[in-house]
């Protein structure tokens, strides 16, 4: 991979916005990698953060000693993998604060806990939110993002800024995932030469990797579930409106949500029952949410349940058909009722009112969070665009911006007639289909594949969606949930992972279901740092 520039003219830029860039740009060049993910006989790779939590208790380690564990893993692995932007230069002095609380007692499952943000939420201080763009090395957001202050509130570390696809990949369509301006070209730590996919690209490889103890990743339509199926760990996508979106660079304020990556279930439950909540900032955050979702992790929550099986999604894939075959077998054994192979009517239409829909709101939205956001940066979508050709050298080398002028060549608003027929038509075109499917079978859940294996990663040709597999927009455009999971691997080396969604709120029933597959299975293994495969 190779930066957008010259890596000498990156670290002045960097070192003169105050960024902190966490590894080198050569990463080819970097070491291997050790296996060591053991802190004092607990392995990192393996615990949850209940597992966490009981260490720090009994004294085996503190935060300040777990916090300093990833950090000297992200400067001695990271370099493989561009998964990280920046780390935040006050962590230690943060975790130094959470072993003082402790002695009171811990506030609950993420006290002490380092957490690192996708770089599109919004910190406030030492900390830059770039979005993955050089056009927002000066920004400055007055306060931290909604969710950030959950975290914070619950003792949390934040360890750093992860990386992203380029404004979460609404730029251009002949991108690489992965790829943004500030740190490159983050890669798949099972194979480094393939992609991790996008856009919550660096959440997903550094939970994997074990850079941090959990993620934060955000969605629009499979953001999420992609990278964590594509990197073997686990990702929720809640209920449009469980997680506040304020604070957060937005695409389409219908679509987006921020929600957890982690290695587990068990974390994904601990850290939503966390940033979820009612935002005064966001009226469509949800009222009468609030649930500890540690409560549904049930091992036994397969027996008795009936689940769809959209084996569609899957095309011709023979290696996403056979660990979808797995899974099913799965379900089976644990004694849920599968019913398999249905579709969900109308996608088709509601597809192709998305994408018009999401220009408009794009537009609409990002004026909307440049305009109330400090510091000396492009001030609206028409002034990104002019930025980027002024800096083309850095920013569009390797690809476009055609997304962001087929935005601004919609009107942005959103009370346009023509406008707000798209978006009805998506939202409850998908949303019938889900909860049409789930009713007339009684199900509890539908499984889907999650992604296919990982493609090689080209800068020049962007991504590969050649036999492409994806089941995120059901959810996406109906703002139900869904989780990713584990499924198996394509050559017994690339991560595949299956999807649970269902109707709105459905997070309980979603998280039960997922922890006892993934507690029945044990799929995931950790990263295997190829450099290719032969």
């Amino acid at each position: 991979m190779t930066l957008t520039h010259p890596a000498r003219w990156l670290a002045a830029l960097s070192l003169a916005a105050g960024l902190s860039v966490a590894a080198p740009a050569h990463a080819h060049e970097a070491a291997a990698p050790s296996s060591g993910t053991i802190l004092r006989g607990l392995d990192l790779d393996r615990a949850t953060v209940l597992d966490m939590q009981r260490a720090m208790d009994r004294g085996r380690f503190d935060s300040v000693t777990l916090t300093r564990f990833y950090l000297d893993r992200i400067r001695s692995v990271d370099p493989l993998l561009h998964a990280v932007i920046a780390t935040n230069p006050a962590a230690l002095r943060e975790a130094r604060q959470s072993d003082q609380r402790r002695r009171r007692g811990a506030r609950g499952p993420l006290e002490g806990i380092p957490v690192l943000l996708k770089d599109n939420i919004d910190t406030a201080g030492g900390l830059r939110t770039t979005a993955g763009s050089l056009a927002l090395l000066g920004s400055r957001p007055a306060r931290d993002a909604f969710l950030v202050q959950r975290l914070r509130r619950a003792g949390a570390v934040i360890l750093g800024k992860a990386n992203l696809s380029e404004w979460a990949n609404f730029r251009s369509s002949a991108s690489s995932s992965g790829w943004s301006a500030v740190r490159g070209q983050t890669n798949n730590p099972y194979v480094l030469d393939r992609n991790p996919c996008g856009s919550s690209s660096g959440s997903a490889v550094a939970v994997a990797a074990s850079l941090a103890a959990v993620t934060i990743g955000t969605e629009t339509d499979g953001s999420i579930v992609c990278p964590a199926g594509i990197n073997g760990v686990v990702g929720i996508k809640p209920t449009l409106g469980l997680v506040s979106r304020s604070g957060v660079v937005p695409i389409s304020l219908a679509q987006d949500t921020a929600g957890p990556i982690t290695r587990n279930v068990t974390d994904a439950a601990a850290v939503l029952s966390v940033i979820q909540g009612v935002d005064p900032r966001d009226p469509d955050t949800v009222r009468g949410g609030n649930r500890d979702y540690l409560k549904a992790l049930d091992p036994k929550a397969l027996a008795g349940k009936r689940i769809g099986v959209w084996r569609s999604a899957a095309g011709d894939n023979q290696e996403v058909l056979a660990t979808l075959d797995a899974a099913v077998a799965t379900l089976r054994a644990r004694g849920a009722t599968v019913i398999d192979d249905l579709e969900l009517a109308g996608m088709d239409e509601a597809g192709e009112a998305e994408y018009p829909a999401l220009m408009t709101e794009f537009k609409h939205d990002v004026n909307a969070y440049l305009a109330k956001t400090p510091g000396r940066h492009p001030g609206s979508l028409g002034a990104l665009i002019k930025f980027n050709k002024r800096n083309a050298s850095a920013e569009l080398r390797h690809f476009g911006q055609e997304l962001f002028e087929q935005a601004q060549a919609t009107t942005g608003d959103l009370k346009d007639p023509a406008y707000r027929e798209l978006r009805e038509k998506a939202t409850s075109l998908s949303r019938k289909a889900i909860d049409s499917v789930m009713a007339e079978n009684r199900l509890d859940a539908v499984l889907a594949p999650t992604n296919n294996a990982a493609w090689r990663t080209s800068l020049t040709k962007g991504d590969d969606f050649t036999d492409f597999v994806a089941s995120s927009s059901p959810s996406a455009m109906s703002g139900y949930p869904a989780i990713t999971v584990p499924g198996g691997y394509a050559g017994d080396v690339l991560p595949l992972g299956v999807t649970f969604f269902g109707g709105r709120l459905s997070e309980p029933t979603l998280i039960a279901l997922g922890y006892a597959f993934e507690q029945a299975g044990h799929v995931r293994k950790p990263p295997t740092y190829l450099r290719t495969l032969p």
